[in-house]
């Protein structure tokens, strides 16, 4: 006697049709973009650029970093990132020190200032977009958390 389910062919997932796949892009872009532009919306008046916000973060995070590192971390060049930190130790916000463990590399870390600045521009704008979405709904932001893995795998391929 044979088993039915043994028999069953697979189920082939059909290829997206190219114009889904290119309206999605689309949205999926426009609305990372305009995410992205809220956020730059958000800070406060003065407060220092994007370039500078996000060195200061990851700096905030990481603890010590060289500017190749702040730089592959950013997807910038080595000469932008320069641009940034130099304006960061310039304006006390971060400080050159020759690396302890090899002396041909220089790390930058923050100052008491740019920890705090960091501290505050996070939290001005992780406040911001957790009040947003506390005002979506359960379903809402499970689709949101679902969306937020595959932005990520994509981000990571």
């Amino acid at each position: 006697m044979r088993d039915r389910a043994t028999d069953a062919i697979p189920e082939v997932t059909p290829e997206p049709a190219p114009e889904a796949i290119s309206e999605l892009s689309g949205r999926v872009r426009a609305a990372v973009a305009h995410l992205y532009s809220r956020f730059r919306s958000e800070r406060a008046h003065g407060e220092i650029g994007d370039a500078a916000v996000f060195a200061l973060t990851q700096l905030l995070k990481a603890g010590p970093l060289s500017l190749s590192e702040l730089s592959d971390r950013a997807h910038v060049t080595p000469g932008s990132m320069s641009q940034t930190v130099n304006r960061l130790t310039a304006g006390g916000l971060a400080v050159r020190a020759r690396d302890p463990h090899d002396g041909r590399r220089v790390l930058f870390s923050l100052t008491t200032e740019g920890d705090r600045l960091a501290s505050e521009v996070r939290a001005q704008r992780v406040g911001w977009l957790n009040g947003r979405l506390a005002e979506l709904t359960d379903d809402e932001r499970a689709v949101l958390s679902r969306a937020a893995e595959v932005l990520e795998r994509i981000a990571d391929s």
